[in-house]
C-alpha cells in the first residue's frame, strides 16, 4: 500500500505553486528539512559513538569510503591505524598516513554532504582525531601511543556516559594497550570502563584479545562481538549472496551508483580488477535505521546478528546445532563457512543460511550507499533520502496467548514527499517463540495479527515495521515491535 504523511502533502503542496517550489528550493538547499528529518530520526536513540581502528588493507580502503558517507549518523570519536596478522609497519604496510586521501576526498565534497545533513562533522574534527596506534608488529601493545591514549581518554571521559562502540577492521592490539593502560594507572575504574565499551571485531586479526582483553577484561563483562558474517560482503561474496542480490555488487551497479560522476571521495573506492565489488568491514551494525539491534547484538540489523557463547560474548549463529563454539581463538573452527564448496547443493545451502543475517539486508544498505554517494554532488531537491518510521503504539508491548495485536506506522513519513510501501513482518530468529504468526494487512500501514494460543509466559516475537519509498534508488528504514507474553489469555 502506498501512502503520504502530513509532511508529504505540504511538500506536494508545495511544489505545485510557483512561490512555493521556491520555499521548498530554500528549505532543501539550507537544510533546514533535511536537519528536521535528521532530528526526527534521532527521537530513536542517541548518536553512537564510534572509534574506529584500522591496518589500512584494501578492505579498509573501501571500507573507508562508506563510513565517511555515513559519518552524519555517528558521534566518531577516533579513526586509528593498527597493525594486524596481514599488515603492519615494514609488512605489506599502506602507510602512516593512509586515511590521508580518504579525508582530503571527503573534504571536497562535504560542502554539499552538509546540504543533505547537517550533522555531518567537519574534515577538521576528523583530522583531529585521526591518529596512529600500535602498528610496529604483530599483536605489539607495550608502547604507548597516541591512538592508544586517544582510546584512554574517550572511555575516561565522565562528561559523557553513552557508551563506545570500539570496532577493530585490524588487530585489536591498540584496543588491547589502551585497556592495559587503564588496568595500570586506573584498576579501580575496570569495571565502569567496561560497562562503557562495546567492542566489535572483524575476525580475531591478531592474538592480543586472546591473551590480553579476554583474561582481564571479560571477568568485567565487557560485551563483545567477534563477526565472521562479513564474509557475505567479503572477497569471496560470489560464493555467499544468493544470486539475486549479486548484481548490487557487479561493475555496472558500482559504475554508475558510485564510481563515476559522484564526486572525488567515491572515485577513491577500490574495487576488483573486473571493476566489481571487492570486500568490505561490517560496520553497519552502527548505523541507526530503526531496527534496535544495538539494544542486543541478538536482535540483528545491518551487521548481522550474534549469538552469546559465554558471558558476554557474542558470535555469529551458527547452522550446525551440534557445533561447538571454540574456547579459544575462533577464527580457524569457524573458517568452514568460506572454506566449502559452494558447489555442492548442501554446502551452498550452508553458506547461504550462515550469512543470511546479513544479506538479508544487503540490497536496503547498498541502496542507501548509493543514494548517500548522490548526496556528493546533487541538490537536496535531486538527491533521495530515507524515510523516517514512526509508530503509533509502544514498539514494546505485553499481551497474552489469543489477543489480537493492532500494528500501525501512523505519522511515517518521507523527506522528499515519495510515496511510501509498507511490509508487516515476523523477525524469527531474535524472537524466543519458535512458531510463525501470520501479519493481517502485511502491506498497509496499519496491520494486525493474533497472538498464537501456544505461547508461554516470557517468550517474545519480534516484529518489523518495513518502510520503503519510491525514490530513485528507493531508501529503506523500519521499526521493530516486542511482543513479550504474558499468562493467562485476552480476548
Amino acid at each position: 500500500m502506498k501512502s503520504r504523511s502530513s509532511l508529504q502533502d505540504r511538500i506536494r503542496l508545495l511544489r505545485g505553486h510557483k512561490a512555493g517550489r521556491i520555499l521548498l528550493m530554500y528549505f532543501l538547499c539550507s537544510g533546514l528539512l533535511a536537519g528536521r528529518v535528521l532530528a526526527e530520526q534521532r527521537k530513536l536513540g542517541d548518536k553512537p559513538r564510534l572509534i574506529v581502528t584500522s591496518d589500512g588493507e584494501i578492505d579498509d580502503k573501501t571500507s573507508m569510503v562508506r563510513f565517511l558517507l555515513y559519518a552524519n549518523e555517528w558521534d566518531v570519536e577516533g579513526i586509528i591505524t593498527s597493525s594486524s596478522d596481514y599488515h603492519w609497519r615494514g609488512y605489506h604496510w599502506p602507510g602512516d598516513n593512509w586515511t590521508e586521501p580518504y579525508l582530503e576526498g571527503y573534504a571536497k565534497v562535504y560542502p554539499n554532504l552538509i546540504k543533505h545533513a547537517p550533522q555531518y562533522p567537519t574534515p577538521e574534527y576528523l583530522r583531529e582525531r585521526t591518529l596512529l596506534g600500535n602498528v610496529d608488529a604483530v599483536g605489539e601493545m607495550d608502547a604507548i601511543t597516541a591512538g592508544s591514549q586517544h582510546i584512554v581518554k574517550v572511555l575516561l571521559d565522565e562528561s559523557d556516559d553513552r557508551p563506545v562502540w570500539i570496532q577493530a577492521w585490524g588487530g585489536p592490539n591498540t584496543i588491547a594497550r589502551a585497556l592495559k593502560t587503564i588496568e595500570e594507572e586506573h584498576p579501580e575504574k575496570m569495571d565502569k570502563v567496561a560497562d562503557k565499551i562495546r567492542l566489535y571485531l572483524i575476525w580475531e586479526q591478531d592474538n592480543t584479545y586472546q591473551a590480553y582483553i579476554r583474561p582481564r577484561w571479560e571477568p568485567h563483562n565487557i560485551l563483545t562481538i567477534i563477526s565472521y558474517q562479513l564474509n557475505a560482503i567479503c572477497y569471496q561474496w560470489r560464493r555467499i549472496l544468493p544470486p539475486v542480490q549479486q548484481r548490487y555488487f557487479e561493475r555496472a551497479w558500482l559504475k554508475e551508483n558510485i564510481l563515476q560522476n559522484h564526486g572525488p571521495l567515491c572515485s577513491l573506492y577500490p574495487t576488483r580488477d573486473d571493476g566489481s565489488f571487492l570486500s568490505e568491514e561490517l560496520f553497519q551494525h552502527c548505523v541507526v535505521t530503526g531496527l534496535r539491534n544495538m539494544e542486543s547484538p541478538g536482535w540483528g540489523g545491518w551487521g548481522g546478528r550474534y549469538v552469546k557463547v559465554r558471558n558476554n560474548t557474542w558470535l555469529d549463529p551458527h547452522p550446525d546445532p551440534s557445533f561447538q563454539y571454540p574456547t579459544g581463538r575462533s577464527r580457524m573452527a569457524v573458517r568452514r563457512n568460506f572454506l566449502i564448496s559452494a558447489k555442492d547443493p548442501a554446502d551452498r545451502a550452508f553458506i547461504e543460511k550462515y550469512h543470511k543475517p546479513v544479506w538479508r539486508w544487503a540490497v536496503a544498505f547498498q541502496n542507501d550507499w548509493a543514494a548517500r554517494a548522490d548526496w556528493c554532488v546533487l541538490s537536496p531537491e535531486k538527491a533521495n533520502h530515507p524515510p523516517v518510521v514512526q509508530l503509533g503504539h509502544d514498539q514494546d508491548i505485553k499481551a497474552a496467548a489469543g489477543q489480537r495485536i493492532a500494528l500501525g506506522a501512523l505519522g511515517t513519513s518521507d523527506p522528499d514527499g515519495d510515496r511510501l510501501s509498507y511490509r508487516w513482518w515476523q523477525y524469527v530468529e531474535p524472537g524466543t517463540y519458535p512458531g510463525e504468526v501470520t501479519i493481517q494487512n502485511a502491506d498497509q500501514q496499519e496491520a494486525r495479527f493474533n497472538v498464537p494460543q501456544d505461547v508461554r509466559p516470557g517468550q517474545t516475537i519480534h516484529i518489523i515495521c518495513e518502510v520503503t519509498d519510491d525514490g530513485n534508488p528507493p531508501l529503506t528504514r523500519y521499526r521493530r515491535v516486542i511482543v513479550t507474553l504474558e499468562g493467562s489469555s485476552k480476548r
